[in-house]
């Protein structure tokens, strides 16, 4: 590999890396499907770094596995044991595990945390989640629209909820795989400003409204989020602004007709999402989080220049 490869941003990639990512997923789902799990791979000899300052089940279990499925090695790792960026710097953390690990997959609020590990590591670093982006879960959540859906080019998204990180690699998707986003939020929880006319004036096509309906109309794929996430605070507050914008059988009815559902899990049924839209036959939320095993396998085999 000649160059550093990091997985920190979906809009600091270029498309035939996104693209090749989510081949190689696709390809390691198809062997694993027939020929069942392997423990054995490209990345034999390797060892990954998981470093989690927050409580993880998809993305912790997900990594662990296909890096094991690889051929490679986890080092399970806490930030309350690391003390991030209280004890030793996170420059410093950086370059002491690239002398021990062969790359760092990292899940911390703090993005610019992030980056500085990513900047001082001379192994590949991994962003698994912060405040500010989700790249991993949006790679896992493409995979699985083309393969309900074939091609997202031009396909609509409708997001209904909170202008979150996962909402903004949704966003960061889009311009790179150039389909539509259109976003319901209440004006108090809505995505920075300036945000949404930087991605509008790079081409995005991105429709910020405060009726989930006008979202919604017609989109091929409706996504929410849950209404408080880690990190958040006045969660009854929150909940009081965020029940209109609740996915229901109602609201997937003005999608259209085949459109699909999605969310990145864990839901909290109920709250933004009824049971019957999460149970029924729209719902690809299951497949969704299966696909977060591929994704993280191509993201892995892309990082250390397998493909």
């Amino acid at each position: 590999m000649s160059a550093l490869r990091h997985f920190i941003d979906i809009d600091a990639l270029e498309i035939s890396d996104l693209k090749s990512i989510l081949a190689n997923a696709s390809e390691l789902k198809e062997i694993r499907k027939k020929e069942g799990r392997r423990l054995e791979g490209p990345l034999n000899g390797k060892i990954l770094a998981m470093v989690f300052e927050q409580p993880s089940t998809r993305t912790r279990i997900s990594f662990d596995v296909g890096m094991r499925e690889l051929g490679g090695e986890t080092l399970m790792l806490t930030g309350r044991e690391m003390q991030l960026g209280r004890g030793e710097s996170i420059a410093d953390t950086a370059r002491v595990l690239s002398r021990f690990v062969d790359g760092i997959m990292i899940r911390m609020l703090d993005h610019d945390a992030i980056e500085e590990l990513a900047e001082n590591a001379s192994i590949p670093v991994i962003n698994a989640l912060s405040h500010k982006s989700h790249p991993c879960q949006i790679m896992a959540d493409v995979m699985t629209y083309e393969e309900h859906k074939g091609s997202i080019e031009d396909a609509t998204i409708a997001w209904t909820g909170d202008g979150n990180n996962v909402l903004i690699s949704w966003i960061h998707a889009a311009e790179k795989f150039k389909f539509k986003m259109r976003v319901a939020s209440p004006d108090l929880l809505a995505l920075d400003a300036d945000f949404v006319k930087d991605m509008q004036n790079r081409g995005v096509s991105l429709e910020m409204t405060g009726d989930p309906y006008e979202a919604v109309d017609g989109a091929d794929c409706v996504v929410t989020d849950c209404f408080v996430s880690m990190g958040d605070e006045d969660a009854g507050r929150r909940h009081n602004m965020l029940m209109p914008y609740q996915v229901n059988d109602r609201l997937m009815d003005a999608a259209h007709k085949d459109a699909i559902f999605m969310h990145c899990l864990p839901a909290h049924r109920g709250e933004e999402v009824t049971d019957s839209v999460m149970d029924g036959p729209k719902s690809v939320v299951f497949d969704e989080a299966e696909n977060r095993l591929h994704a993280q396998k191509g993201i892995l085999n892309w990082c250390f220049g397998k493909i």
